[in-house]
């Protein structure tokens, strides 16, 4: 079973599985959109002891994942702000 790390230089220093690029919010978020916990450690390749360790992880650490939350939607809107639609055609 892997713990849970958090590297600098990896996903940006977002708490993840060790020896993993998979994060604690990847398997959390797949979790809450309804997929069982069996269903997500095989598509991520994952042990189920691994996902219920993230899942421990996200609820034992509620300020670091709404800090992270938080900064993850600055980002998408910062990079929307920046996005250019391409033009519309003329008929």
């Amino acid at each position: 079973m892997s713990d849970i790390v958090s590297t600098e230089g990896t996903l940006g220093g977002e708490p993840r599985l060790d020896g993993r690029r998979i994060s604690v919010l990847q398997v959390v978020d797949m979790v809450r959109n309804d997929e069982s916990p069996a269903y997500v450690a095989d598509q991520l390749d994952i042990s189920l002891a691994e996902v219920h360790t993230a899942l421990a992880y996200y609820y034992e650490h509620p300020d670091e994942i709404r800090e992270i939350r938080s900064r993850h939607e600055k980002q998408e809107q910062q990079l929307e702000s920046r996005s250019v639609s391409p033009p519309t055609a003329e008929r």
